[in-house]
């Protein structure tokens, strides 16, 4: 996907995820993340968005950690706080050259592209977030996530997050975990170790395990939004990424 593509992805999920909260109240429950209510999702999404748009704006190449939000900020003050952040953001990446200097986590072929492709994924989760807190049956009840992004996404996640040393997802003894999108011919395979998670494109080797699915629904189960479609071999691997893999 293009800088471009990404930014409007947060653009609109920023807007979708404040038009939620709004709606739900910031003391609802938020229910893909147990123990948090509204204000802390916004908070938090508030402060990435801040923590973000400083890298860009300033083209600081060093990491800082992440800012505080206000203290006693809540109600429509919250709201309001998180949608000026999350215009900030749009309007810094948007204005960025393209060959911006800047902090990066993740290999990317620019640091604008990092944060675009980074800042969309961040805001679509926490978009569904949001609405898990509204009176809806499932996930699957909010706005669709394209098929293309989603792919992009279990890509960042699979061989981006996962790729780092804080990943989890470990094993004493070699396994395989094969990713599957259903809706189109995108495939992963992960090679769990006792060293971070190695995935790469295609259907390598044999694999114990294969968790599959619409990419959209793959996308919201590898980062522990809902259930794995479906899962066939070995669930034990299944469990261990569910159990071991949050971010």
């Amino acid at each position: 996907m293009e800088i471009a593509e990404h930014i409007h992805v947060v653009d609109r999920e920023g807007r979708s995820l404040a038009a939620a909260a709004e709606k739900a109240g910031v003391g609802a429950g938020v229910a893909t993340c147990p123990g948090w209510q509204i204000r802390d999702l916004v908070r938090h999404q508030g402060v990435v968005h801040r923590w973000a748009t400083g890298f860009l704006a300033e083209g600081l190449t060093g990491h800082r950690p992440l800012p505080d939000a206000p203290p006693g900020l809540d109600g429509d003050a919250l709201l309001a706080w998180y949608r000026e952040g999350h215009r900030a953001l749009v309007d810094t990446l948007t204005a960025a050259p393209l060959d911006l200097e800047c902090f990066a986590f993740l290999p990317a072929p620019s640091p604008l592209a990092f944060w675009a492709r980074r800042q969309a994924h961040e805001t679509t989760v926490h978009r569904v977030d949001a609405e898990s807190a509204l009176d809806r049956p499932s996930p699957d009840a909010s706005d669709p996530i394209a098929e293309e992004f989603a792919v992009d996404g279990i890509d960042e996640l699979l061989s981006g997050f996962h790729a780092r040393s804080r990943s989890r997802v470990r094993s004493d003894t070699t396994r395989l975990l094969r990713v599957r999108a259903t809706d189109t011919d995108a495939t992963w395979t992960v090679r769990i170790t006792q060293d971070p998670p190695a995935a790469e494109r295609g259907a390598v080797g044999d694999a114990e395990c294969e968790v599959s699915g619409p990419a959209a629904r793959l996308y919201l189960a590898l980062w522990n939004r809902q259930p794995f479609p479906s899962v066939t071999g070995d669930d034990s691997l299944a469990a261990l990424w569910r159990d071991r893999s949050g971010v």
